[in-house]
């Protein structure tokens, strides 16, 4: 389903298009926002984004610290530009000309908190950004980080229907570091190199809504049913892993930032008329009784070209499945309320 490399996708893109060896050609003329670029997420994501060629100029946003992280990365030999932008006076300045806004931007899980917890504090915010994006870049593809994405990308998709500016093949939820969580523990199980991994994760990205498809792995794997589970169990739970290790400092952002950056390299290269180029993320969807579902989706210059849907499952795939989409309804149906209430 996915091509394999011996490098890590991030690390195969930055190499094989390195910023020394850049052609003269319009080939890095893509404008990009990250929203919530000084954040623990973002800042990180900004400085692998500073490092493409595909990117002609990075627009950072937040509400405080955009200026100082912008003038550190413009000091990176990489011909990208950087501009920073700060509080809600600079918002609609820094969408101007994007085509692919990325969205970080929220506060953190702590440990205790479900991403449920974060829901009111970046609600609001994905429902402002997501708002100013419908008004200065209504065509511009839009990829939300911000937890709990099952509700967030709701949200959005509200908002913009709103504003008459709703293309459901242009909004994402990123549910990249499923996919390289998946990998990297499958490689740990079977001494593998995890680049050389490609296991799809469907569903949401919350818990039992995270559907790692361990049958369809590539290269083809198997586990004892108990160790698939705990295997699947831990996949579905390594958000809350790395919170508890950080112990009250934050949550999963330099991974976060890595599987961004991933997301983001394959929407742009698919932009540039790349065939072939495969995600699993989570959009607006028929595949299952849940309205948004993540799933292998071919990317196009206009977003989501084709959705692959769930492909063959095996039986303890398809309980997984039935045992998401009540979880998955709901959250919907709260990111779908907030915004019509």
């Amino acid at each position: 389903m996915f091509s394999r490399i011996a490098r890590s996708p991030v690390a195969a893109h930055l190499a094989n298009h390195g910023a020394k060896n850049l052609s003269t050609t319009a080939v890095n003329n893509s404008k990009v926002a990250v929203m919530g670029a000084s954040g623990g997420i973002g800042q990180p994501l900004s400085l692998l984004l500073k490092h493409s060629p595909l990117i002609s100029e990075l627009s950072l946003y937040d509400i405080v610290g955009t200026p100082g992280v912008a003038a550190d990365l413009s000091h990176i030999e990489t011909r990208c530009k950087v501009r920073g932008f700060v509080g809600a006076e600079q918002l609609k300045d820094s969408l101007r000309g994007v085509e692919l806004v990325i969205i970080p931007a929220g506060v953190p899980r702590k440990p205790g908190m479900t991403r449920d917890d974060l829901f009111n504090t970046n609600a609001s915010i994905v429902r402002d950004l997501a708002q100013a994006c419908a008004e200065v870049a209504p065509k511009a593809i839009i990829g939300i980080i911000s937890n709990p994405v099952n509700s967030t990308v709701p949200i959005a998709a509200e908002v913009l229907k709103k504003a008459g500016a709703f293309d459901p093949k242009r909004l994402f939820g990123v549910t990249t570091l499923d996919i390289v969580r998946a990998n990297t523990f499958i490689a740990e199980l079977k001494g593998l190199n995890p680049s050389q991994v490609n296991c799809p994760v469907i569903g949401g990205h919350a818990g039992v809504t995270i559907i790692p498809l361990i049958s369809q792995c590539k290269p083809a794997v198997q586990f004892p049913q108990d160790q698939l589970k705990a295997l699947t169990e831990r996949i579905q739970d390594a958000g809350t892993e790395v919170v508890k290790a950080k112990a009250g400092a934050g949550s999963a952002t330099l991974s976060m930032a890595y599987a961004g950056a991933r997301f983001a390299f394959s929407v742009l290269r698919a932009i540039k008329g790349e065939q072939g180029v495969i995600e699993c993320a989570y959009v607006k969807s028929d595949v299952t009784e849940a309205s948004y579902f993540s799933t292998p989706l071919v990317l196009g210059p206009n977003g989501v070209e084709k959705n692959l849907g769930l492909g063959k499952l095996s039986p303890y795939e398809q309980e997984l499945v039935q045992a998401s989409i009540p979880e998955l309804k709901k959250s919907i149906e709260k990111g779908e309320k907030f915004v019509n209430k």
